[in-house]
C-alpha cells in the first residue's frame, strides 16, 4: 500500500490523524478514508448510478484530491 498525495500533516492537520487520505493498494485498487455521507447522498444519485449494500459514499476534501492528483496514474 502507498499513500497517494501528501500526508494529512503536510496538508495542515496539526496532529496528522483523523483526516481524509487516499491509498493505492498492491492490486491497483484505491482505498479512501473520508466522511461517510451515504445517508445524505444515496437518494441523490443519478439514475445511472447505484451502490451495493456493502458500499458507502464517502467524501474527501478538494485539497486531499488535488494533492493526490500528481500520484494518480494515467492508466
Amino acid at each position: 500500500m502507498r499513500r497517494i498525495g501528501t500526508p494529512p500533516i503536510a496538508r495542515g492537520s496539526t496532529t496528522g490523524a483523523n483526516c481524509p487520505d487516499i491509498f493505492e493498494l498492491s492490486d491497483g485498487r484505491f482505498a479512501v478514508i473520508g466522511t461517510d455521507i451515504t445517508d445524505e447522498l444515496d437518494a441523490e444519485l443519478p439514475a445511472d448510478a447505484s451502490r451495493a449494500d456493502y458500499e458507502r459514499i464517502v467524501v474527501v476534501t478538494r485539497e486531499t484530491l488535488i494533492h493526490a492528483k500528481a500520484d494518480i496514474p494515467d492508466a
